[in-house]
């Protein structure tokens, strides 16, 4: 060990749940915290957790987490000796690690010259051919000009996979079929792998039809040692982004998982890795697997290896950074191996619009726990999810001695969750885990494209009556109880009237669908209890009555029957989690009636906050529908705003650069 690897304050240079899973294994390890944030962040989690904080810049993480000087600069002033990077950001940066090291601070992750050879995506498969680990068939090479990618594409055989070579998450990535669509796909990966890495290098791989990903967790020291820590499966995947990940897999024996593991070890050794990496695999059906990438960094679903291995990952970053050896020999890690864990990573998004990432601001938050259950997050009551970072929120992660086990878990913790004042994906990940074919474990890259098609995943989405029912009734009631407050009445007078009884009428919209409540308040045998029929639409008449709000939850009774539901009032909308659906809920009992027609296809609003990286619209011109017309960057994605209509710009409300808000006009077509 040399003096300069002694160091007990770290800098986290991240931020969100990533940051406060750092923080948390630092302090675990007896190390003091120093936490940076942008100014949309001066409130977040990781800041309250750690013992020190500095302010790095602006909202916008090409001004703040993304700028080493400021980061650089913040451990200088804070007096922090050492820097983790997290996982994203500048986890996988070259540059960064060799700016930390040039300051004279310890950078803990691999040395530059690793993540240099592995970090792009084209490197690191040459490298890998030449050490003849089994590649997927391509194109890796420099002539990056459209006409190239799209000639060595169409040599590969559709369907491909064209990829940013410099990052990784899904971004700048398309999986293409048809041959018409390679230009477009093209130019959209580019442009998108430009916004969020800062390069448009691309390269092109076959698509391995009804594959699984599977990857190795490997980890090396600085005395020559390098061991991998199992498998971990990530084929459930939607857009190529991680949904689901399970260790061990469901169809590695102990064979494969030598043979994968031996890959995975050779190719660290390679370029002499030291600290945390993941070395990402194709598994086929016929048992081949085919190097992806490697990912030099601790990757999000870390947590799985560490249960079922019983060990932590940060403490082994920790150690290694100070120049020990790696706490565990090959033998000794896999003897360690028992049972099974399963992660699922919650993001604000909206399932049923093809996962629309989403911004609001959080009323409720409370997760479940208990035995096997882990959560990683970085969420607060009253917190702000801005349009400036990554959808992902949290991690649910639980364990148990067998997957069925894990799987229940799991579930059980995903429909305990309460999560309202923003739409997530929460209710889509419990009904993964439900689908018969994720439980029998026999699934590929395919499973949410052919098991949850965009037109059923909005299906499960629709409220039954006894929702609406139910959303109506405690519409009624937070609204009696609020005007008790402010008149300072008894409780028993709520829902008096002074002659006979008619019914209270309340009008509420869900998914642009409104409906009209009819609810009529009466006495319950005799007693002082309230009881409330409602009726919606032509719905049968439900039978409600409260019997306690305790903070978000809500206890009442339906039909005799005592049941619970999670609540939250903002305004005029109304957050309602019941029966495995959340759903948020607007009173447009006393709004003002629009016209019809008004707000037609041809205004095109914006979809969420975000910033506006291009527009293709000039008034004055014709278009037809579906084209695009504007380019929305929002949570380190694009998305194509296209006409709704055949006609004539007549005014376009927005330019390059410019930060929109959700709803905001942007285009008008007649």
């Amino acid at each position: 060990m040399t003096t300069a690897s002694l160091f007990d304050k770290v800098l986290i240079a991240n931020r969100g749940e990533i940051a406060a899973r750092v923080i948390r294994g630092c302090k675990k390890a007896g190390y003091r915290t120093v936490a940076v944030y942008s100014e949309a962040d001066r409130e977040a989690l990781h800041v309250q957790l750690a013992d020190e904080a500095v302010c790095i810049g602006p909202a916008p993480a090409k001004e703040s987490y993304l700028v080493i000087d400021n980061l650089i600069a913040a451990a200088k002033q804070s007096g922090a000796q050492a820097i983790h990077p997290g996982y994203g950001f500048l986890s996988e940066r070259a540059d960064f690690a060799q700016a930390v090291q040039a300051a004279g601070l310890v950078f803990i992750g691999p040395d530059p010259a690793s993540i240099e050879a592995m970090g792009n995506k084209s490197a690191s498969k040459i490298r890998m051919l030449a050490a003849g680990v089994p590649c997927v068939p391509g194109y890796q090479g420099e002539d990056q000009s459209d006409a190239t990618l799209v000639a060595e594409a169409e040599k590969a055989g559709l369907p491909v996979m064209i990829k940013a070579a410099a990052g990784g998450g899904g971004r700048g990535m398309r999986l293409v079929h048809d041959a018409a669509a390679l230009l477009a796909n093209v130019q959209s990966a580019r442009s998108e792998a430009a916004n969020a890495f800062g390069d448009g290098q691309l390269l092109v791989e076959k698509a391995v039809v009804d594959a699984r990903h599977v990857e190795i967790q490997i980890f090396g020291d600085r005395h020559g040692n390098v061991v991998h820590l199992g498998e971990r499966d990530c084929s459930v995947q939607r857009r190529n982004q991680k949904v689901v990940e399970e260790s061990p897999s469901p169809v590695v024996d102990d064979a494969l998982r030598q043979a994968m593991g031996t890959a995975a070890v050779a190719a660290a050794k390679a370029v002499s890795y030291v600290g945390a990496g993941t070395v990402e695999f194709m598994l086929a059906r016929d048992g081949q697997f085919y190097f992806l990438e490697m990912n030099t960094r601790l990757q999000v679903e870390h947590p799985v290896t560490e249960l079922v291995y019983d060990v932590d990952l940060v403490e082994w970053q920790l150690r290694v950074a100070r120049g020990e050896s790696l706490p565990l020999t090959q033998e000794q890690v896999l003897a360690r191996r028992r049972g099974w864990a399963i992660e699922v990573r919650l993001c604000a998004e909206d399932p049923a619009h093809d996962f629309m990432p989403q911004t609001g601001t959080v009323h409720a938050w409370e997760v479940p726990g208990g035995e096997g259950r882990r959560v990683d997050h970085g969420l607060v009551c009253g917190q702000a999810i801005s349009p400036f970072y990554d959808s992902m929120q949290a991690k649910f992660i639980a364990y148990g001695a067998t997957r069925e086990v894990a799987r229940s878990r799991l579930l059980q913790m995903l429909r305990e969750t309460v999560l309202l004042g923003v739409v997530s994906n929460v209710d889509f990940l419990a009904q993964i885990l439900a689908h018969e074919v994720f439980a029998s474990g026999d699934f590929s890259t395919g499973f949410i494209a052919k098991h949850f098609p965009q037109d059923a995943i909005k299906a499960s989405r629709q409220p039954s009556p006894l929702h609406q029912a139910l959303a109506v009734f405690l519409a009624y009631q937070t609204d009696a109880t609020t005007l008790m407050q402010r008149a300072d009445f008894d409780r028993s007078l709520l829902g008096w009237q002074s002659a006979l009884s008619t019914p209270s009428t309340i009008t509420l919209c869900c998914d642009k669908q409104a409906f009209v409540g009819q609810l009529t308040s009466h006495r319950e045998g005799g007693s002082d209890a309230r009881v409330c029929d409602v009726s919606v639409d032509d719905a049968r008449v439900q039978t409600l009555s409260l019997v306690a709000i305790d903070g978000c939850h809500v206890h009442f009774r339906h039909e005799g029957v005592q049941r619970r539901a999670a609540l939250a009032r903002d305004g005029a909308r109304l957050w309602l989690t019941f029966d495995g659906l959340t759903l948020c809920y607007e009173d447009l009992t006393y709004a003002p009636a629009v016209r019809e027609g008004e707000g037609g296809s041809g205004r095109l609003v914006a979809p969420m906050d975000g910033k506006i990286v291009a527009v293709e619209a000039q008034a004055g011109t014709n278009v037809r529908k579906g084209e695009t017309l504007v380019v929305l960057e929002a949570m380190k994605m694009e998305f194509q705003i296209a006409a709704g209509i055949d006609g004539k710009v007549q005014n376009v409300q927005c330019s390059v650069g410019q930060q929109v808000k959700a709803r905001q006009l942007l285009v008008t077509v007649e």
